[in-house]
């Protein structure tokens, strides 16, 4: 309804032609489905096509609730606020702003709202940035006499089912992980869970969940295929079409290549050229008979850390008394089912953090050992009374920005086990197994300080390197990122001041638990205004901080800003350890990969652990499969972590390889699942190109017909072009295109 006036705004009037195409498809999906995943790909505006969905309906008096991570509470605040940097104030948006977190809470007050007077049913649209955050669905913890909602379940029944009719916008360049159920838990918010309104707004036979089933057994099948079979064009011959229209009525996604090719980019500007990856393997240390990583990876693999998994040593007769605590329903996920998966995650996070730095490495371990040493006290000395808090030892605090979001640390509870109930004594001995591992891990690195630290040292000389001779003129700044916040502070330490000294520029530091820290004088440090000294041009420096004449060249950070934010001021990204997941590695790049972007080139910089990369990805496996066992040998069960990992890793060491070598598109990771490939998006960009340049077929006799030679993957046939006559007639259920 464009009586609204919304063509008139300013956030219209900014946006690019593929963003005005996505802003108007949208409302109409929103209108006739109540919802859309927007998931354009990295670096497409997503927030600004949004932004436009939200003027249309605040200009028909609707209220709109915009949930987001905390990180970039920023971003959407700025858009609603009378402040100098906001450039879209003449629109006077008024949407409020909540974290996901938010949905977990009752009480308190969270960006100015007090979350205990809140209305939460009176939303009429709900926009959710970053919604995989919501791909695993609705699930219930806590004790049989408390039980609670998680974030998702909370959403759904307070938000979208109560009060007023709710429509659901959500934007996330990764919906798909890879597992089709992570698209169907983020549709199933639009429909407010009960599938059958989209199966009869479809008109379709089968059930949305039948058709989800469906495809994922087909998804199934065909990830077991020999590599040489296992290509797209496989996976979508054995999909069912009903699940191409699903996709096409409720998503919008395009790709880079998408808008390159569909769209006249003069007016939006070209991508940056992406230069060949620099890969780096440095050792550990060149001191004289120092260890190397494979020394260090023998010893982690004895580990057993059974300082994690207390309630394996319950008493039979005692089990009762903590089985069902901290239980998810539909998931089975037990108090020693959440142990195992706390004690899996440390197995991988020590080899993580190694790979990062021995800074990070050497503080994990002492902090392990602390664990294990103070429970051991408390064993020596037990007398017959004691009981053990395990809340700081299976605390998130010590994992990266992935694991931290997994349900082991989002919804447990504080947990106590007492001696008593335990047969202390083999756990005691198993105790004393691991400690003594873990002093002899931390003898062996106790010599690398910063001096001898090669990979820091290779670091450093980059740096140097790319101030000195710069890829696009003039342009010095760096990001860099790493997974763990004790490596980006240790970094930072060295790196600032090292930087400051040698070339007289300034350096920042960003992680989950620092908002911010620089070495800009007299600068009052928090993220955005970081940020915007970092990216000045991108972040309209100076709009927001006209007074303040320096930048941010060098900027340190964890995968607190992996995503939603726009840094393309800078050129060149450094990954300081290699994510095991090659999609962050993606989206880390993809802060400085964007349309428009002021550099002609751009360069991402790669430090690999200093082995061979399959020796890499199978010391993983190795990790994993030793832990499966001891959870297998030990409670007979199957393994409770991860499932989505089997057969995972194949894909993810050739995905890495490919890293080696360039800078892939998140829709061009072979392997795993693409929304771009899913949709019918193509053939309708196709088909509107055609008659762009040709002009509509009117004057085209009827019954014309023509003969073409065939392809060779394409099986000889005829196709036929049908007429419907009657506009009155299944106007809504027609060719798809």
């Amino acid at each position: 309804n464009e009586l609204t006036g919304f063509k008139d705004s300013k956030i219209w009037n900014m946006l690019y032609n593929f963003q005005e195409d996505a802003a108007l498809a949208i409302i109409n999906k929103l209108e006739e489905y109540n919802g859309c995943i927007l998931a354009d790909s990295v670096g497409l505006g997503k927030t600004f096509t949004a932004l436009a969905v939200v003027k249309y309906y605040e200009n028909r008096n609707k209220s709109v609730l915009v949930l987001c991570p905390k990180k970039l509470a920023e971003n959407w605040n700025t858009y609603r606020s009378n402040y100098v940097n906001n450039i879209l104030s003449e629109d006077r948006l008024r949407y409020d702003v909540l974290f996901h977190t938010d949905l977990s809470r009752e009480t308190g007050e969270s960006n100015g709202i007090d979350l205990e007077r809140i209305n939460w049913g009176n939303y009429d649209l709900v926009v959710i940035d970053e919604s995989h955050n919501f791909r695993n669905g609705g699930q219930l913890y806590g004790d049989d006499d408390d039980k609670r909602e998680n974030r998702y379940l909370r959403l759904l029944n307070k938000v979208i089912r109560q009060g007023v009719k709710t429509k659901v916008l959500m934007l996330s360049a990764t919906p798909v992980n890879n597992k089709f159920l992570d698209l169907r838990n983020q549709l199933a918010l639009s429909y407010e869970g009960e599938s059958r309104k989209l199966q009869e707004k479809l008109k379709m036979e089968k059930t949305i969940d039948d058709v989800f089933k469906s495809a994922q057994r087909a998804f199934n099948v065909w990830a077991d295929f020999e590599p040489a079979n296992r290509t797209t064009k496989k996976l979508l011959s054995m999909l069912d079409f009903d699940f191409f229209k699903i996709l096409d009525n409720v998503t919008i996604a395009r790709s880079r290549k998408h808008i390159e090719r569909y769209y006249d980019t003069k007016e939006i500007g070209s991508f940056p050229e992406r230069l060949k990856p620099i890969s780096i393997r440095e050792g550990l240390t060149d001191l004289e008979s120092a260890v190397n990583y494979n020394d260090i990876y023998d010893i982690l693999t004895s580990l057993n850390l059974t300082i994690y998994t207390p309630s394996l040593y319950i008493l039979p007769s005692r089990l009762d008394k903590y089985e069902n605590r901290t239980g998810i329903k539909g998931e089975n996920l037990t108090q020693s089912g959440r142990e195992k998966g706390v004690q899996k995650l440390m197995s991988i996070n020590l080899l993580k953090r190694l790979e990062s730095s021995v800074h990070s490495f050497k503080l994990t371990l002492l902090k392990i050992k602390d664990y294990i040493d103070s429970t051991i006290e408390i064993i020596e000395n037990f007398d017959g009374h004691a009981s053990l808090d395990l809340s700081e030892i299976q605390s998130g605090d010590n994992f990266d920005f992935d694991d931290q979001n997994t349900d082991y640390f989002t919804v447990g509870r504080k947990i106590k086990v007492d001696l008593e109930d335990m047969d202390y004594m083999s756990w005691y001995r198993e105790l004393k197994k691991d400690a003594e591992y873990l002093e002899l891990l931390a003898s062996m690195i106790e010599d690398i300080e910063p001096k001898y630290d090669n990979k820091l040292k290779k670091l450093l000389k980059m740096i140097d390197n790319k101030i000195s001779n710069p890829i696009n003129q003039g342009n010095k700044k760096i990001l860099i990122f790493t997974a763990f916040s004790d490596t980006a502070e240790y970094l930072y330490q060295h790196v600032s001041s090292h930087v400051l000294g040698k070339h007289g520029l300034n350096s920042a530091l960003i992680t989950g638990s620092v908002d911010g820290r620089t070495t800009l004088k007299n600068f009052k440090a928090d993220m955005n205004r970081i940020l915007t000294c970092f990216s000045p041009i991108s972040k309209d420096k100076d709009t927001l901080l006209p007074d303040e004449n320096k930048e941010v060249d060098i900027l340190i950070a964890t995968d607190c800003i992996s995503e939603g934010q726009n840094l393309q001021d800078c050129d060149y990204l450094i990954n300081y350890d290699i994510h095991w997941n090659p999609v962050r590695i993606i989206q880390r790049f993809g802060r400085i990969d964007r349309i428009g972007s002021k550099n002609s080139q751009i360069q991402l910089v790669n430090f690999w652990p200093d082995m061979d990369l399959d020796e890499y990805i199978n010391l993983k496996s190795r990790v994993e499969t030793k832990m499966k066992i001891s959870v297998m040998t030990s409670t007979g069960d199957d393994d409770p972590i991860n499932q989505d990992e089997k057969g995972d890793l194949e894909y993810r060491r050739a995905q890495l390889e490919r890293l080696k070598e360039e800078v892939v598109d998140l829709e061009d990771i072979s392997g795993g699942i693409s929304i771009m490939d899913l949709g019918l998006n193509d053939f309708r960009l196709d088909l509107l190109s055609y008659l762009d340049k040709y002009k509509r077929p009117e004057a085209i006799p009827m019954g014309i017909h023509s003969v073409t030679s065939s392809q060779l993957d394409i099986e000889p046939g005829v196709i036929f072009v049908l007429k419907n006559i009657n506009d009155n007639v299944n106007k809504n259920h027609q060719n798809r295109l």
